[in-house]
């Protein structure tokens, strides 16, 4: 048993952000970070675009940021919250830059503002097309020199530890007590027990299969927060991005950033049509949802496995000094941005919803604490608004630190009860989970992807109860291991997936059903 007074799951920006505050406000006290895969791997670490925040008032203000996203959101948004991260993200962007996070300035020393779709003013922060992976570095380098952060690199959280594990407690109010962990290394799974417990998980994009996220996102933080009874909301809300690379693979998609479709890029269909001003005025600008829901329609009519983002009218060496990194992606894939079109298609990118949390990030179970993509705070409402989630991981990561810092843990004296795999045996090979897991990524892009509908859903609802059985059949009988959670994690997702998906009856934001009038809608 590893005991901690602050243990938090995940490395991304919210996590990391966490610790190093943590760490440097309570320096006797141990701060224990677990992470999966690399301690570099997250899906902050992936982030093209940026982050938005007002820093030009002049032109700008927090008024317009404020509405554009409240805009975005489509009426689901908790306008105390847009207002709060709105007007406290330059805080913590600048605090970002004191410890040594560069962004794109011009010849002043001026910060350099991009626009995404959905925003009325230049407010994008980036570092070229690699703004993630900047504030990652920053910030694990930063973890790195702080001597009572604990990094467990290739360490999996597979259960948060509540009165569940108790067998004489009764379960009205729930309290966190650490998390059962699985060395990935050497196979053994062991207790941290921790005063306080924070989820910084990430996303679920692997669930779809198609996704823009790492191969690390597979809603972990979600499925643990669900099995230990804490509130999950909004799941049917997936953004999709519109623009993922098409490279007929079912992993990872290359992301081709919004910034290229806000640069002058068209979309066009096989027959070279540009097709997005039939959907909406603001053409290849429009919000995600409906890009992303007019290629879908382009698909569907012409039966085309994509379609196509056309730079070829765009300035080359333009293009090559903002998007570096995409254009060296697709020369490598043996597409010459001047000459040829990227094929393109919607894949999944972000999770709205998640494990609901108040202003401070606390969950509905005690000394249990959420922030970042896998947390629902309740900023993007149905529909995200570009570049507000690094946004939110920051400035949550704060509220979750100023609150502890008023708030501190008490010690628990509690005996945890340690993890009991006896009478298991070791699954021999992985084809089988292998095999499971395509199995969940089909049903979820064909029964719940961008354009769903009820009679999909029913059908979808269905056969994951099926899989979920085998599922759990496998769980009884073997040890865990990573593939095996991470199935049984993805498949805890996708079942709130389709739950919170047949529960709303109205289209809102990124939700589109086929059988509900069509609000906004793609015709």
């Amino acid at each position: 048993m590893l005991e901690t007074k602050f243990l938090i799951i995940g490395s991304g920006a919210a996590g990391l952000t966490l610790a190093v505050k943590l760490a440097a406000e309570f320096p006797k006290k141990k701060i224990t970070v677990v992470t999966k895969a690399h301690q570099s791997e997250s899906n902050t670490k992936y982030a093209q675009g940026g982050v938005a925040a007002v820093f030009d008032l002049k032109e700008d203000s927090f008024q317009k940021h404020i509405e554009d996203t409240l805009i975005a959101g489509d009426g689901l948004c908790d306008r105390a919250v847009v207002e709060m991260v709105i007007k406290e993200g330059p805080k913590r962007l600048r605090e970002l830059m004191a410890w040594g996070a560069k962004f794109d300035t011009d010849a002043d020393g001026e910060l350099t503002l991009g626009r995404e779709g959905g925003h009325s003013k230049f407010r994008v922060i980036h570092h070229k097309d690699t703004t993630g992976n900047e504030i990652e570095n920053t910030l694990l380098e930063r973890a790195n020199q702080l001597p009572n952060i604990t990094l467990l690199p290739h360490h999996f959280a597979i259960d948060l530890i509540t009165e569940h594990h108790f067998s004489e407690e009764r379960t009205e109010n729930l309290s966190c007590y650490g998390a059962y962990v699985l060395d990935q290394i050497s196979g053994n799974i062991f207790t941290i027990k921790a005063d306080c417990t924070t989820l910084a998980s990430g996303g679920m994009g692997r669930v779809y299969g198609h996704t823009t996220n790492p191969a690390v996102a597979t809603g972990d933080g979600v499925a643990m927060a669900y099995r230990a009874k804490a509130r999950i909301q909004n799941m049917e809300f997936i953004q999709f991005h519109p623009t993922a690379l098409y490279d007929g693979n079912n992993g990872a998609s290359f992301l081709i950033s919004e910034a290229v479709r806000g640069f002058g890029a068209f979309l066009r269909n096989k027959k070279g049509e540009r097709f997005m001003l039939k959907y909406d005025e603001r053409g290849e600008l429009a919000s995600r949802d409906i890009v992303s829901r007019a290629i879908d329609s382009e698909m569907k009519k012409s039966g085309d496995d994509c379609v196509f983002l056309d730079c070829t009218h765009l300035d080359i060496d333009d293009f090559k000094k903002h998007f570096p990194t995409i254009y060296e992606t697709c020369l490598q894939r043996n597409i010459n941005v001047a000459n040829d079109w990227i094929p393109v298609v919607p894949a999944s990118h972000y999770m709205c919803g998640g494990v609901v949390v108040d202003m401070d990030g606390k969950t509905s179970v005690k000394n249990l604490f959420a922030c970042g993509e896998c947390s629902y705070t309740g900023l993007h409402g149905a529909n995200r608004l570009a570049s507000n989630s690094l946004l939110e991981a920051l400035v949550y990561a704060d509220r979750i630190f100023q609150y502890l810092c008023k708030h501190k843990p008490s010690h628990t004296t509690k005996a945890i009860p340690e993890w009991n795999d006896e009478g298991t045996v070791l699954l021999k090979g992985s084809e089988i989970l292998q095999q499971k897991t395509e199995q969940l990524q089909r049903l979820m892009r064909r029964y719940a992807g961008v354009v769903r509908n009820n009679s999909d859903l029913e059908k979808a609802s269905a056969q994951l109860e099926i899989l979920y059985f085998e599922m759990e059949a496998l769980y009884q009988k073997h040890k865990l291991n990573t593939a095996l959670s991470e199935l049984r994690n993805m498949v805890n997702v996708a079942h709130l997936i389709i739950q919170q998906s047949l529960k709303r009856k109205e289209n809102r934001g990124g939700y589109f059903n086929e059988d509900y009038k069509k609000r906004n809608a793609v015709e």
